[in-house]
């Protein structure tokens, strides 16, 4: 832990906040309420196969006691790839980069981002993400809010 940096520190404790209070129950879209302690052990998680493109690791997904949706997946992105095209969706997330260097897209206006920054996507606002480096980007979602049945909604075409 000394050897982690200030950008480092924020991210591990953005990444434990909105994982305070996790534990399994009943309720929520995916049976779950979230309300007691729960440790997720990384190695633990089952990893899906996305094809060349990526890999991804769901962590947890329910409802908190103050109502909010609430859900957090890994997701290790190939070099050159794109999880899907741009696109928005009704709940609004926060993306933790851990490794590798990639391309944030909103508004038409491109950003890179790489290890330690934090991107903020509000609800319904269109966006996308491209590995732009040359080695896999890994990185955590947490989807605060309303989450529809979809996992995406794509922009519409012209």
């Amino acid at each position: 832990m000394s050897d982690m940096n200030r950008r480092e520190f924020g991210m591990a404790m953005a990444a434990l906040a909105a994982m305070a209070g996790v534990a399994e129950g009943q309720g929520g879209k995916s049976g779950l309420v979230l309300g007691e302690p729960k440790v997720y052990r990384f190695d633990e998680l089952p990893v899906k196969h996305n094809s060349d493109v990526s890999e991804s690791r769901a962590v947890v997904q329910g409802t908190l006691p103050t109502g909010e949706a609430l859900e957090v997946h890994e997701t290790t992105l190939m070099p050159g790839k794109v999880p899907h095209p741009p696109h928005h969706h009704s709940h609004s997330e926060l993306l933790l980069i851990r490794e590798g260097q990639v391309e944030y897209l909103t508004a038409e206006k491109t950003r890179p981002v790489g290890p330690g920054d934090i991107i903020f996507t509000a609800s319904m606002v269109e966006h996308g993400l491209k590995n732009v480096g040359t080695v896999p980007a890994k990185y955590f979602v947490v989807a605060i809010g309303v989450q529809q049945t979809e996992r995406w909604v794509p922009k519409a075409c012209s």
